[in-house]
């Protein structure tokens, strides 16, 4: 069967996503947020497995435009649930509106799961109530501009919970951020990797994900697992693929420090519920004392904002070293992200290159700082 898909994005990296999209072989097309692509069964379990910067997989059922309650039950009835839900699923129905005549959400959302509920009686010659025991589809509709997007979800849990996460610090940044970073830096495992702010060890973890080649989606479980339109040999088969490609033994260097024992303690944990303790050195060092001893390094961190009273001072004596690391190690590349506009200034050097990214709903820059090569 052949679906229309859709993976959901954070805004600003829609171009990141699509890069990994087409990598696995699909054509793509960009709007805000979403990455359009067409693909069978195997598209699903591929890219639920293998991405790293999505943070969704969808199944497109419906694209329509819709004035009125009765257009949408109508036109939400009459799209092909049947090829996909059985007559047991269960089936949540979430939605928004925004500058759309039908504006009220609550009553979107019943008018849509009356309709489903219409339809599936129909198509499976059910006359009592549903039992919606089995597995789970997670429905969604969007109306934007009175032009409604019906979905149903593959992931389940967004594709950032990699499941290796046992606890977390204060203000984690999530998986998928950790790893657009990390592509927008070109990581490869080719070069030493520094994270002096590690926190509960995202970067590093991520980073030594993308170096060994494990899939990011190889330690969790999917909705779309347990449909009945996928068999489930094909997850297995994939799965299996993907723990062959691992490159496990592949000798990478990558180095995650805090100055907070505690979250040291918890990076590591996290590290080894993914079996990746070997592969990264953690340390507990402040980074005024971090020493550069190799070449063409590569920092990617997210380092404390200064955003609370008290801290800006601290902070930005914490980027000055890292400015004076730069200057003293030519081909040190640094990759940070911080919401502090004056990030430059307080190191006196102009950035490579500028990006907007969003962590969380905070609107960050990641300043790129791009070393001389040495040979």
């Amino acid at each position: 069967m052949q679906f229309k898909l859709l993976a959901n994005t954070p805004m600003g990296i829609e171009r990141v996503v699509a890069n990994e999209i087409e990598a696995l072989g699909y054509e793509t097309r960009l709007e805000n947020g979403r990455v359009y692509f067409e693909g069978d069964e195997m598209a699903i379990i591929r890219t639920n497995l293998m991405m790293r910067t999505a943070d969704r997989i969808r199944i497109i059922i419906g694209d329509f435009d819709v004035l009125t309650f009765d257009e949408l039950f109508e036109k939400t009835k009459a799209l092909p649930w049947s090829d996909i839900l059985g007559p047991s699923a269960e089936f949540p129905v979430t939605g928004r509106s925004h500058k759309s005549t039908l504006y009220s959400v609550p009553d979107v959302q019943r008018i849509v799961k009356k309709a489903i509920v219409e339809h599936l009686k129909e198509a499976f010659s059910i006359k009592s109530k549903l039992p919606e025991t089995g597995p789970r589809y997670k429905v969604d509709i969007q109306i934007l501009k009175d032009r409604a997007v019906l979905t149903i979800d593959t992931s389940g849990d967004a594709l950032h919970k990699r499941g290796y996460r046992t606890a977390q610090g204060e203000a984690p940044i999530k998986e998928t951020l950790a790893a657009t970073m990390l592509g927008l830096a070109n990581y490869d495992g080719t070069s030493p990797l520094i994270d002096p702010f590690t926190g509960s060890g995202t970067i590093a973890i991520e980073a030594a994900m993308m170096a060994l080649n494990i899939a990011p989606g190889s330690n969790r479980t999917f909705d779309a697992e347990k449909w009945d339109i996928i068999p489930e040999a094909d997850w297995i088969r994939v799965r299996m693929e993907l723990e062959e490609a691992a490159h496990y033994d592949r000798d990478v260097k990558i180095y995650a420090s805090d100055n907070d024992p505690e979250m040291i303690r918890i990076a590591r944990d996290n590290a080894m519920e993914v079996g990746l303790l070997d592969n990264i050195e953690f340390k507990v060092l402040d980074v005024h004392d971090l020493e550069i001893t190799e070449g063409n390094v590569q920092i990617v961190t997210n380092p404390p904002y200064g955003e609370r009273i008290g801290e800006a001072k601290a902070v930005e004596e914490m980027y000055r070293t890292l400015g004076e690391l730069m200057r003293a190690h030519p081909s040190l590349s640094l990759y940070l992200m911080t919401s502090n506009k004056m990030f430059e200034h307080i190191v006196n050097k102009k950035a490579t290159k500028r990006r907007k990214l969003f962590n969380g709903y905070i609107e960050t820059t990641y300043f790129q700082y791009w070393g001389k090569r040495e040979e």
